[in-house]
């Protein structure tokens, strides 16, 4: 698992995205970011990676490199 993959999975949750997503992207802040997305990005790291993602966790999280390393951790 590298960060440009998670980058690229994480930006195909969103419907439509007009911003380029870094690891230093603070992910609540991008355009278009809802509770929906949030559920589509724990189902997506559950399904492509393997990692049960529970919601408290991630609100710790405030940047994509956070997210990252919080499911690499958990590999």
């Amino acid at each position: 698992m590298d960060i440009q993959n998670f980058i690229e999975n994480f930006a195909e949750q969103f419907d439509d995205l007009n911003v380029e997503l870094t690891p230093e992207t603070r992910f609540r802040e991008v355009e278009g970011w809802t509770s929906l997305v949030a559920l589509l990005v724990i189902t997506m790291v559950d399904d492509e990676y393997g990692v049960v993602l529970p919601p408290e966790e991630m609100r710790k999280t405030n940047t994509i490199q956070e997210l990252f390393d919080l499911v690499s951790s958990k590999l």
